[in-house]
Parts: C-alpha cells; sequence; structure tokens
C-alpha cells in the first residue's frame, strides 16, 4: 500500500481553536460524503439548525453542550452522535473545541452493514 492510498491526520492539531468564534476546513468533498473539521473558542457555536444529510458528530477534544433532537448531550473527548437528515442540533462550547462532522449516509437505514471478525486480525 501506498500514500496515495491512505491520509492520516491529527485531528486535534489540524486546525488551531480561534480566540473568538469558530474555524472550519474541509477534509473530504466528493459525491457520498462530506467531513468538516470544526473548532470552537470557549462560549462559540452553532445556533440550533438541520442539515439535509444525514451527519454524525465526533468531539476530538474539548467539551460542549449538544443539543440533538429533544435531548441535550454533555459533549467531551469521545462523544459520538449520529443522526438523521433534519434533526435539530445545536453546539456551544463549554472550552475549545475540535469537531469532526461527518455528512453521508447512516449505516443502517438502508445501507449496507458489514460483520468483522476481530479474532481474524493478528495481534
Amino acid at each position: 500500500m501506498n500514500q496515495s492510498e491512505y491520509l492520516v491526520k491529527q485531528l486535534a492539531e489540524q486546525l488551531a481553536v480561534p480566540e473568538l468564534g469558530k474555524q472550519s476546513v474541509v477534509l473530504i468533498d466528493n459525491s457520498k460524503t462530506k467531513v468538516i473539521l470544526f473548532s470552537f473558542a470557549a462560549g462559540g457555536g452553532l445556533a440550533e439548525h438541520v442539515a439535509p444529510f444525514d451527519a454524525t458528530i465526533q468531539i476530538i477534544s474539548g467539551t460542549a453542550a449538544l443539543s440533538v433532537g429533544e435531548e441535550s448531550v454533555e459533549g467531551k473527548p469521545g462523544t459520538w452522535i449520529q443522526m438523521v437528515a433534519k434533526t435539530p442540533h445545536s453546539i456551544k462550547a463549554a472550552s475549545p473545541v475540535v469537531m469532526l462532522l461527518t455528512l453521508g449516509p447512516v449505516v443502517g437505514r438502508g445501507h449496507t452493514t458489514m460483520t468483522i471478525d476481530c479474532n481474524s486480525f493478528d495481534t
């Protein structure tokens, strides 16, 4: 496998957190998926909105108050939220935050799933 077949990024280091507001960079943009890395200053965020696509939010670093549908969620490193298109959601950073947003099909909604036998991997 050569380097053109994969991409390695340290997401927490990819985008500086601004002193105010937010910054973003698009990491992938093709016909099936769009991946956007966001960074938010403490107190920054996005007001409630909906996306026209299924979406997944991953908190990479920092803490934030998130809303998804009718639920409030404490976002911290490792928080992973999957939602269908047009689900209302918002984020407000309690501390500087780096967040990964993936727009594209949510597995389990008529999309192919795959079972992997982890015992078959060499350790």
